[in-house]
């Protein structure tokens, strides 16, 4: 596995999102599948592990503790704060006190003394985002944590953040289908020098071109009520895929692995995080690293799915109001 910089890590080139086997897809898988996944990421040299307290309210940080925690030399650590679940119900609270015990939580639930990467899930905006990472990097400053991140957020709180305290990672949601990191963030992570990691870089399983019919979704699937996931918006944009699905055969790869490879040729400093529940996808996924597109390839990939030609928002007005990124 090849590796990129994130802050003063070495990480795998293709890191692991753990949120799919505890939240948001459907009923959870069973703990002992998801603890094949992670170690099976470990096995094939997977290096990051990405986690939140949301997912699953507690119950990821929980499996990855569990499951990771005699192997905790061998990876990068990275949790998530400011968006938990309280009563049953999501929700943002970036106060400094609430950072605070949600880390000696987050701590005791991952079995570690210490956190590598730490994000700020959501920015709360009823908090100004000097004061959420202050509390993070007094976090820092007693070994809690090593380093800092933020998810969801735009250049211009990605700048003011790291005025308060060096930012070694920005989250947020980047692929063929969803291009709002191009306004702006991207470049200022390059400038800054914070790595970029990509989180739901096969489109939610849009770009495997595995799902087919939107009606099959679990009713707690969260794509539901996501608009591109309606069914006539859907409709529209499962146009797009037999296009898609040339070009990879052409590159000798599978759409899974088309998707991550253009993602890994649009920087050295970005990172995606491929989440699954299944041991053969988290193989098929990992191979991405090893293929190359041409620039011709590259060219016509991007002239077929982009910010024109995908039908919808990637959020509806709910949950486009609670992130900070750039719209198109």
């Amino acid at each position: 596995m090849q590796n990129r910089a994130l802050g003063p890590f070495q990480v795998s080139a293709i890191g692991l999102g753990c949120m799919n086997v505890s939240h948001a897809y459907g009923a959870p898988v069973t703990a002992e599948q998801g603890e094949s996944v992670l170690l099976h990421a470990l096995d094939r040299g997977v290096t990051l592990f990405d986690t939140a307290a949301l997912y699953g309210f507690g119950s990821n940080e929980e499996l990855v503790g569990r499951t990771l925690s005699k192997h905790r030399s061998k990876f990068t650590l990275a949790s998530k704060c400011g968006m938990t679940g309280v009563d049953g119900k999501r929700v943002i609270d970036g106060r400094p006190a609430t950072l605070k015990r949600t880390c000696e939580e987050a701590l005791k639930r991952l079995r570690t003394e210490v956190i590598d990467l730490y994000y700020l899930h959501r920015w709360d905006k009823t908090v100004p985002i000097e004061d959420s990472v202050g509390a993070l990097s007094d976090l820092v400053r007693e070994g809690k944590i090593q380093t800092i991140g933020l998810s969801e957020v735009s250049a211009s709180t990605l700048r003011k953040a790291h005025a308060v305290h060096p930012i070694t990672a920005l989250q947020t949601e980047y692929s063929l289908w969803t291009r709002n990191p191009e306004i702006a963030v991207l470049q200022a992570c390059k400038e800054l020098g914070t790595a970029f990691v990509a989180f739901s870089p096969v489109a939610r399983g849009f770009l495997t071109g595995a799902l087919q019919d939107v009606n099959t979704l679990d009713a707690k699937d969260i794509r539901r009520g996501m608009p591109r996931f309606a069914p006539d918006n859907y409709a529209a944009n499962l146009l797009l895929l037999d296009g898609y699905a040339a070009i990879a055969r052409e590159a000798g790869c599978t759409q899974a692995q088309l998707a991550l490879a253009w993602l890994l040729q649009q920087g050295e400093h970005i990172i995606p995080i491929p989440g699954t529940t299944r041991v053969d996808h988290l193989d098929e996924d990992l191979g991405a690293a090893d293929v190359r597109l041409s620039p011709a390839l590259l060219a016509r990939l991007d002239a077929l799915i982009n910010q024109r030609t995908v039908t919808a928002a990637r959020y509806n007005s709910a949950s486009q109001a609670d992130v900070d990124t750039e719209e198109f």
